[in-house]
């Protein structure tokens, strides 16, 4: 029996796991988004893994779309090409509140309106709380886009609905109702509905940051999305890979600062513990005295920054020590222009390195630099590694063109 035993689990179990695996890979290259859409239903409760699969979505070519009122369902729903937010994920809206709205959805057909929304909900199930968190994660966008306009619109019509509702209660009815002899409702019903001023929406940033606090997460955009691709080039790292990055590594990446800690030492020394945050994950980093000194002036709640650290392992978990950080509007790069032939010369790479190893200063040099290779039909760049760091821009690019070779400084944000 021992001898069986030894034999018979490891095969048994292998084999069962391979065929799981044959059939989860099945199921993600035959029909990405039903599996992605159902693995993001499963990991619903643990934020780290569906922020991790929503990533993987975007890697995927997937659009995960903020909830909508009239086309979200409790979960998330596969589309055609995206999956939709269910309305369970959105904070302060209770699975009573869903449920109304999801019977009177199905019973009457889609709301035209805020006014139309009120009208038809129980508002003593989908109060005014709940109302709110739609607006703010976006649910409402179909109904107007305005959501600074719909937050002050709430009163008069939360109002104006309960009033309605208690007229019917008492049998009065509507008079256009009682004359017109139908009680369809439609997008003109709802004209007379009361609504406050015209008021301009709300900046992008604060829209996004009372998304991301009702679901956790950024999804009709990201504060770091417009310099996505810049990313991929300059830096090496996303979070999600930090666990795979040996200790004591130096590695740079560009982050979010969504959550800071200031901490003051026994000598009376500031230090922080931050959070960080990109498009696949989240970290931890701290942020000891001596750093602290020189960049605690970027160390700031909702700050983009490109970071630079080590890699530390305490306690079972990756933590990133940073050693130096530079808001992203100000972290410059230099781009070095060559062709194939170029590229591929060797004492042409020769004579760019001794250029810009000329250009390097140890421990001040953190400008990167990339070299784009133009062909005919496509265009790639390549990150030259941390040792070509170039410690001015603008004298990088003088030395680069004085010796031949085709060099401009640029932005993070426009490469």
């Amino acid at each position: 029996m021992v001898l069986f035993a030894e034999y018979c689990f490891n095969k048994s179990h292998s084999t069962a796991y391979g065929y799981v695996t044959y059939q989860t890979a099945y199921l993600k290259a035959n029909y990405p988004v039903e599996y992605m859409a159902a693995l993001l239903t499963a990991n619903s409760s643990d934020q780290s893994k569906v922020q991790r699969y929503i990533a993987t979505c975007i890697s995927m070519g997937i659009q995960v779309e903020p909830p909508d009122i009239n086309r979200s369902g409790v979960d998330f729903t596969p589309l055609a090409a995206s999956i939709l937010f269910g309305l369970s994920a959105v904070r302060h809206v209770g699975q009573g509140a869903i449920e109304e709205i999801l019977a009177t959805r199905e019973r009457e057909g889609e709301f035209y309106s805020l006014a139309d929304l009120c009208d038809r909900v129980d508002s003593r199930v989908v109060n005014r709380r709940a109302l709110e968190a739609l607006i703010h994660c976006g649910a409402l966008d179909s109904l107007e886009k305005n959501r600074n306009q719909l937050l002050h619109n709430l009163d008069p019509v939360i109002g104006w609905s309960q009033g309605r509702a208690k007229d019917r209660a008492m049998g009065q009815g509507n008079l256009f109702d009682l004359f017109g002899g139908s009680t369809a409702q439609t997008p003109s019903t709802f004209e007379s509905a009361p609504k406050a001023p015209a008021v301009a929406d709300l900046p992008q940033n604060e829209k996004l940051r009372l998304e991301k606090e009702l679901l956790g997460f950024y999804i009709s955009d990201h504060p770091l999305k417009a310099v996505q691709q810049a990313a991929q080039i300059l830096a090496p790292v996303n979070l999600l890979d930090l666990e795979d990055q040996p200790e004591n590594t130096l590695v740079s990446a560009i982050v979010l600062l969504t959550e800071v800690k200031p901490i003051v030492t026994k000598k009376g020394d500031r230090m922080a513990i931050v959070q960080l945050e990109d498009l696949t994950g989240k970290a931890e980093a701290v942020v000891f005295p001596k750093s602290y000194e020189r960049i605690g002036a970027y160390i700031e709640p909702d700050r983009r920054l490109m970071v630079w650290g080590k890699i530390d392992r305490r306690d079972d978990r990756v933590q990133l020590i940073l050693e130096d950080a530079e808001p992203i509007e100000e972290v410059r790069l230099v781009m070095v222009e060559l062709t194939p032939h170029k590229a591929a010369d060797i004492e042409e790479q020769y004579r760019l390195k001794t250029v810009l190893l000329e250009q390097g200063s140890e421990g001040a040099a953190k400008v990167p630099v990339v070299a784009a290779i133009t062909s005919q039909h496509q265009r790639s760049f390549v990150r030259l590694g941390a040792r070509f760091r170039v410690e001015n821009d603008q004298t990088t690019v003088q030395a680069l063109m004085s010796a031949g070779f085709q060099a401009h400084a640029a932005s993070l944000a426009a490469p």
